[in-house]
């Protein structure tokens, strides 16, 4: 099991869960998460353990907010096809996936790392500018992978196990 099919799998993402979960207002709403938790952290300047309270409420949502919105009622949004292109590639044991979507959605799904140090560094040091910096290379790689999974989803809805996926705008 990959580490990404093993995150999936902690948060017990069936196939009702992914229906939801691709729900534009899901993928959406989860980019506020990190921004709210880095200034959840930032807040123990000012209110001590109590930052431990927001950032429950937000490992909550996170839990959560798969599961809260209705399955979408079509699949042309682009977060929806981000989303069923993450499932694809999740699925890539079982329907492989073309070679070059393979290598770039790997790198791609480990590249927001690459703002952890920054963002870490600022939290600890109380420095904006490496915490703000640091946020924003992990949403800005996250949105580059994401748009990897709207082609690989471009590239892979004629299988015919995906098909029951795709719901044309009606």
């Amino acid at each position: 099991m990959t580490p990404m099919q093993r995150i999936a799998a902690a948060f017990a993402m069936t196939d009702a869960v992914w229906e939801r979960h691709a729900n534009p207002w899901s993928g959406y709403t989860r980019f506020v998460i990190l921004p709210l938790a880095v200034l959840a952290i930032w807040a123990r300047v000012w209110i001590g353990a109590w930052c431990l309270v927001p950032l429950g409420v937000l490992a909550l949502w996170t839990w959560v907010n798969p599961r809260a919105f209705p399955p979408p009622v079509h699949s042309e949004a682009w977060m929806t096809r981000a989303v069923l292109g993450e499932r694809v590639w999740l699925n890539a044991r079982s329907i492989p996936i073309p070679r070059h979507h393979a290598r770039a959605a790997t790198l791609l799904a480990w590249l927001p790392v690459a703002g952890v140090p920054p963002m870490a560094w600022g939290l600890v040091a109380l420095d904006p500018w490496a915490a703000a910096l640091g946020t924003l290379i992990v949403i800005l790689a996250k949105l580059w992978f994401l748009d990897r999974m709207v082609w690989l989803w471009h590239d892979m809805r004629g299988h015919a196990a995906y098909a029951p996926w795709h719901r044309p705008r009606g």
